[in-house]
Protein backbone atom coordinates (compact mmCIF):
# COMPACT_ATOMS: atom_id res chain seq x y z
CA UNK A 1 0.00 0.00 0.00
CA UNK A 2 2.80 2.45 0.85
CA UNK A 3 4.61 1.63 -2.43
CA UNK A 4 1.43 2.35 -4.41
CA UNK A 5 1.05 5.77 -2.77
CA UNK A 6 4.66 6.66 -3.58
CA UNK A 7 4.06 5.82 -7.23
CA UNK A 8 0.95 7.98 -7.34
CA UNK A 9 2.79 10.82 -5.59
CA UNK A 10 5.68 10.55 -8.07
CA UNK A 11 3.31 10.64 -11.03
CA UNK A 12 1.45 13.65 -9.66
CA UNK A 13 4.71 15.49 -9.02
CA UNK A 14 5.90 14.72 -12.55
CA UNK A 15 2.63 16.03 -14.01
CA UNK A 16 2.92 19.30 -12.07
CA UNK A 17 6.50 19.78 -13.24
CA UNK A 18 5.52 19.08 -16.85
CA UNK A 19 2.49 21.40 -16.63
CA UNK A 20 4.79 24.20 -15.48
CA UNK A 21 6.80 23.84 -18.67
CA UNK A 22 3.65 24.05 -20.80
CA UNK A 23 2.79 27.49 -19.45
CA UNK A 24 5.96 29.13 -20.80
CA UNK A 25 5.44 32.14 -23.10
CA UNK A 26 7.56 34.82 -24.71
CA UNK A 27 7.23 37.76 -22.32
CA UNK A 28 8.42 41.30 -23.08
CA UNK A 29 11.18 42.11 -20.61
CA UNK A 30 11.99 45.54 -22.05
CA UNK A 31 10.82 47.87 -24.82
CA UNK A 32 12.10 51.21 -26.02
CA UNK A 33 8.65 52.85 -25.93
CA UNK A 34 8.87 53.11 -22.13
CA UNK A 35 12.46 54.39 -22.29
CA UNK A 36 12.08 57.23 -24.81
CA UNK A 37 8.92 59.12 -25.78
CA UNK A 38 7.66 58.77 -29.32
CA UNK A 39 7.50 62.16 -30.99
CA UNK A 40 4.98 63.16 -33.65
CA UNK A 41 5.95 63.18 -37.33
CA UNK A 42 9.13 61.12 -36.79
CA UNK A 43 9.51 57.57 -38.05
CA UNK A 44 11.54 55.40 -35.69
CA UNK A 45 12.45 51.89 -34.67
CA UNK A 46 11.08 50.26 -31.55
CA UNK A 47 12.91 47.41 -29.87
CA UNK A 48 11.08 44.67 -27.98
CA UNK A 49 13.14 42.27 -25.88
CA UNK A 50 11.59 38.91 -25.01
CA UNK A 51 12.65 36.36 -22.41
CA UNK A 52 12.99 33.62 -25.06
CA UNK A 53 14.00 33.14 -28.67
CA UNK A 54 11.42 34.10 -31.30
CA UNK A 55 10.31 32.46 -34.56
CA UNK A 56 10.05 35.67 -36.59
CA UNK A 57 8.43 34.05 -39.64
CA UNK A 58 5.42 33.07 -37.52
CA UNK A 59 5.20 36.34 -35.57
CA UNK A 60 3.34 39.57 -36.35
CA UNK A 61 3.24 43.10 -34.95
CA UNK A 62 0.45 45.58 -35.69
CA UNK A 63 0.09 49.30 -35.07
CA UNK A 64 -3.36 49.98 -33.61
CA UNK A 65 -4.80 53.39 -34.46
CA UNK A 66 -7.96 55.14 -33.26
CA UNK A 67 -11.04 53.06 -34.08
CA UNK A 68 -9.06 49.83 -33.53
CA UNK A 69 -7.62 49.97 -37.06
CA UNK A 70 -4.62 47.62 -37.30
CA UNK A 71 -1.70 48.05 -39.68
CA UNK A 72 0.91 45.30 -39.98
CA UNK A 73 4.41 46.64 -39.35
CA UNK A 74 7.76 45.44 -40.72
CA UNK A 75 9.70 43.46 -38.10
CA UNK A 76 13.27 42.15 -38.04
CA UNK A 77 15.37 40.18 -35.58
CA UNK A 78 18.05 41.85 -33.52
CA UNK A 79 21.45 40.37 -32.75
CA UNK A 80 20.49 39.08 -29.29
CA UNK A 81 18.12 36.14 -28.81
CA UNK A 82 14.57 37.37 -28.27
CA UNK A 83 15.30 40.85 -29.62
CA UNK A 84 12.89 42.23 -32.24
CA UNK A 85 12.98 45.59 -34.06
CA UNK A 86 9.80 47.19 -35.44
CA UNK A 87 9.79 49.95 -38.05
CA UNK A 88 7.25 52.53 -36.89
CA UNK A 89 5.87 55.09 -39.35
CA UNK A 90 5.68 58.80 -38.56
CA UNK A 91 2.54 59.29 -36.45
CA UNK A 92 0.28 62.16 -35.49
CA UNK A 93 -0.14 63.18 -31.85
CA UNK A 94 -2.49 60.76 -30.10
CA UNK A 95 -3.05 57.39 -28.46
CA UNK A 96 -1.82 54.20 -30.14
CA UNK A 97 -0.94 50.61 -29.33
CA UNK A 98 1.34 47.85 -30.57
CA UNK A 99 -0.50 44.56 -30.84
CA UNK A 100 1.96 41.70 -31.10
CA UNK A 101 1.46 38.02 -31.76
CA UNK A 102 4.84 36.45 -31.07
CA UNK A 103 5.62 32.80 -31.67
CA UNK A 104 8.28 31.69 -29.20
CA UNK A 105 10.88 29.10 -30.20
CA UNK A 106 9.36 26.74 -27.62
CA UNK A 107 6.11 26.69 -29.62
CA UNK A 108 3.94 29.04 -27.56
CA UNK A 109 2.18 32.13 -28.91
CA UNK A 110 2.02 35.35 -26.92
CA UNK A 111 -0.72 37.79 -27.93
CA UNK A 112 -0.49 41.12 -26.09
CA UNK A 113 -0.75 44.90 -26.44
CA UNK A 114 1.51 47.81 -25.46
CA UNK A 115 -0.30 51.16 -25.26
CA UNK A 116 1.61 54.38 -25.90
CA UNK A 117 1.11 58.09 -26.56
CA UNK A 118 2.70 60.05 -29.39
CA UNK A 119 3.72 63.47 -28.08
CA UNK A 120 4.25 66.77 -29.96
Amino acid sequence: MIQFNRQIFSMILLLFCYAGLLNAHAVVTEHTIKIAAIRAHQARQVKLSFNSSIELGLSQVFLVREGDLEEKLPVRMGQAAGEVFIDMPALEVGEYALHYKIFAADGHITDDIIHFTVQP
